[in-house]
């Protein structure tokens, strides 16, 4: 919960801000403009509109308000369906977003003179005019119209977009028309809702899983007749025995012990042909739930293309805003990707495509003097591989420069001078993802190395995949994905510890291994093992997951994970195999469950916990520098932090955020904050707060979702709560109150007294 920004001034805040929801906007009209028009796109865009309004209002950037109150009222036209936001419209709205990311940028934005109000009052009347169906003034939207699009390359062939710095086509140049394709080879499309879908995804799995349970009856059948070959042996010998002794036995013994052996012997063999038609009719079962659940995961599947539609113009229109060469290549676009994860992706590969053409390749002129083309080559491609997807991008450009990495680590007080330079490529390399880590100076409109890419891995790890990168300076930058190629099964690897199942994503593990205990080592109290000339920290997954369990075996199986540049080893008791599993959420009510991420079924019965490795890194490194706090120094801690009244400010806008916190710290108050509903949820169950502070409209859950789990929970429900909107109609305020909230101010209420006495009347003074 951590988020210290008290060295941010009001208006570095919103700069701050205005750079994170320009992309959102700018990555939304580019959807728009590829004809992607979907709710959750243009709701995205509503909220980033409304959050930069609000921030604006703030900061005092009266232009920035109407700009991007005119941008809200676009989406909000087109989320009502009283607006057709059109492809045409893309140059407009872009302008916008533009303007606004400029202004951020200015040092004379606060101004009263200058040319920002004037700009903003022709974007404003251009909007209107597009609002209204009249046409936008040329002075300030250019005619530029889209290249031709090309014809749908075969599915064996890679797609190929060159794009060179060369003047915009006529204004009059008419654009190529698609081909229709034969009625009679078009594929017959049914519309089904994706949540229908989601629970056929759900059905198929829990289907094979129960499938699979049919096996361990197989193997106790195979147990009984192996019994039941003892038993007729047994018969069998007796008889042979007593023949052999040549005693004299009665007749009706005799028949006895014929009768004995006869029917042991059809046993034997009723019981051998059932067995082998349970065999085979579970065999038969398991492979037909196998291909249903294939065939329901193909219905998810979406073309990477239907992800990537617009990159070849993104690419294209940076390359001549750079005065670039740029080849941009797709290998695979038809690899099929879960839907889920597709709609995710865009955003991240969008940011490693704009560093690639904007830091990566070089212009013409450093390319043809380092002896390369003049024509820079960007390639994208995805393939499926041991039940993973993976995509990979390449640019053929200057390469990452790993000691300018090095010394801006330092530079940055992220790591020791002695440290950083013992410090191997790969691991200067995981800097990179660092929220706002950057080699560059200054970062420019477009992109900056670095930035966002704490965004691609923030995406990546929460599909349960990871990413590497590599490089060669001067010659390449090599990104590499690797996520699950669904999201309702995984394939995980299944481990002992302290007698329970745990299992670890695959995609998560770096590698599993048997060490010898005559392998490790200790330095100051830490063990370690050495491996391919990287040192490896030892931990016992028994003592991390607070399970029983004995002494380690000689070897010891290893599990090796890793997050971000962090590398551990965990001890588990023994390695059970691979497993594909259907993953089952935990019960929102249990909130994040530590080290955690997800639950299955075994084919017995059996649950297993799916670990969250992410967590877990967390979870190691504080056991080993001794910061995971005992239950009772913890609650003695929890004391003495309830001496003074706690608030927590939950809001979607970083400028709100810390506007609300310096408010409230300056009056004493221990203030924490949380990003989002969802967030917010999670830091009231697991702490206590004599009050909150909400907004109303957030991503994942809005303040009324929040206000109405608080007075739903029996032990929180008289935590007084304080919404701050910048909706102020009457029907706004009603509703809030409605949901339960004991006060509904205006964010108005920040330029006066009214929000810390509003607080103070309602929890008194901090100490009191």
């Amino acid at each position: 919960m951590a988020e210290d920004l008290s060295g941010f001034s009001m208006l570095e805040l919103f700069r701050l801000e205005a750079e994170s929801q320009t992309a959102v906007l700018s990555a939304g009209v580019l959807a728009i403009e590829e004809l992607e028009r979907s709710p959750a796109t243009v709701e995205s865009m509503m909220r980033a509109a409304h959050s930069l309004k609000g921030a604006a209002r703030i900061v005092g950037l009266d232009a920035a308000v109407r700009v991007a109150h005119a941008l809200e009222d676009v989406f909000v036209a087109a989320g009502k369906g009283q607006f057709h936001v059109r492809p045409e419209h893309a140059d407009l709205l872009l302008a916008a977003i533009d303007f606004l990311g400029s202004i951020a940028k200015a040092d004379d934005a606060l101004a009263a003179a200058g040319p920002w109000p004037g700009r903003a009052a022709a974007l404003v009347a251009a909007v209107d005019d597009m609002l209204a169906g009249r046409t936008a003034p040329v002075a300030v939207i250019p005619a530029a119209p889209s290249p031709p699009v090309p014809a749908a390359p075969a599915a064996s062939e890679p797609t190929t977009v060159t794009t060179v710095a060369a003047p915009p086509p006529e204004p009059d140049a008419e654009p190529a028309r698609p081909v229709a394709r034969p009625i009679e080879t078009a594929d017959r499309v049914v519309r089904v809702s994706a949540e229908s879908l989601t629970r056929l995804v759900g059905l198929a799995g829990e289907s094979l899983v129960e499938t699979r349970q049919l096996r361990p009856f197989v193997d106790a059948l195979l147990q009984l007749r192996s019994a039941q070959v003892d038993l007729a042996d047994a018969v069998g010998g007796f008889d042979e025995k007593l023949k052999a002794a040549e005693l004299p036995l009665p007749p009706a013994l005799v028949a006895v012990l014929a009768t004995i052996r006869e029917r042991a012997d059809a046993c034997l063999a009723s019981l051998t042909s059932h067995v082998e038609d349970f065999e085979s009719f579970a065999r038969r079962n398991e492979d037909l739930s196998n291909r249903l659940h294939q065939e329901v995961i193909v219905s998810r599947m979406r073309p990477l293309a239907d992800g990537i539609r617009g990159f070849p113009r993104l690419v294209r229109d940076l390359a001549r805003t750079l005065g670039k060469q740029v080849r941009f290549e797709v290998h695979g676009e038809q690899t099929g990707v879960d839907r889920d994860i597709l709609d995710k992706l865009e955003a991240p590969l969008s940011h490693l495509v704009r560093n690639a053409v904007d830091h990566g390749l070089e212009t013409p002129a450093e390319r043809t003097a380092a002896g390369k083309p003049d024509t820079g080559e960007i390639r994208l491609e995805a393939r499926h591989r041991a039940g993973m997807l993976h995509i990979t991008l390449t640019d053929d450009g200057r390469g990452i420069d790993v000691e300018r990495l090095r010394a801006r680590a330092i530079a940055r007080g992220l790591v020791a001078k002695a440290v950083a330079d013992q410090l191997t490529e790969l691991e200067l390399l995981e800097f990179l993802f660092l929220p706002g880590f950057s080699t560059k100076d200054q970062v420019t409109e477009i992109s900056g190395r670095g930035v966002g890419l704490d965004v691609v891995q923030s995406m990546v790890k929460a599909v349960g995949g990871s990413v590497r990168v590599a490089t060669q300076p001067g010659r390449q930058t090599v990104f590499t994905l690797q996520l699950p190629i669904t999201m309702s099964v995984i394939r995980a690897l299944l481990v002992d510890v302290g007698g329970e199942p745990y299992a670890f994503p695959l995609t998560r593990i770096d590698r599993i291994l048997f060490c010898p205990q005559a392998d490790i080592r200790t330095v100051e109290g830490r063990q370690y093992f050495d491996r391919d000339g990287v040192s490896i920290g030892l931990v016992l997954a028994a003592q991390i997951l607070e399970t029983g369990g004995g002494p380690p075996a000689d070897p010891m199986p290893v599990v090796v994970i890793s997050d971000r540049g962090q590398q551990f080893g965990m001890i588990v008791d023994a390695f059970l195999g691979e497993r594909d599993l259907e993953v089952r959420p935990l019960d929102p009510r249990l909130g994040k469950v530590q080290d955690v991420n997800s639950a299955s079924l075994l084919e017995n019965g059996d649950p297993v916990l799916i670990v969250d490795v992410e967590d877990l890194v967390r979870s190691i490194d504080n056991v080993l520098m001794g910061r995971r706090l005992s239950r009772v120094e913890f609650e003695r801690l929890a004391e003495q932090s309830r001496q003074r009244k706690r608030i927590l400010v939950v809001d979607d806008s970083i400028t709100v955020r810390e506007l609300e916190r310096q408010l409230l710290q300056a009056r004493g108050f221990v203030v924490d904050v949380a990003v989002d509903g969802m967030d917010g949820w999670n830091a009231i169950r697991n702490a206590h707060y004599d009050l909150v502070v909400t907004d109303v409209d957030m991503p994942r859950m809005d303040g009324i979702g929040l206000v109405g789990l608080i007075k739903g929970d029996p032990a929180r429900r008289d935590i007084p709560i304080v919404i701050v909107s910048y909706k102020d109609r009457e029907e706004d305020r009603i509703r809030g109150l409605d949901a339960g909230a004991n006060r509904y101010l205006t964010k108005s209420s920040f330029h006066d007294e009214t929000f810390v006495d509003t607080i103070i009347d309602l929890i008194g003074t901090p100490a009191g």
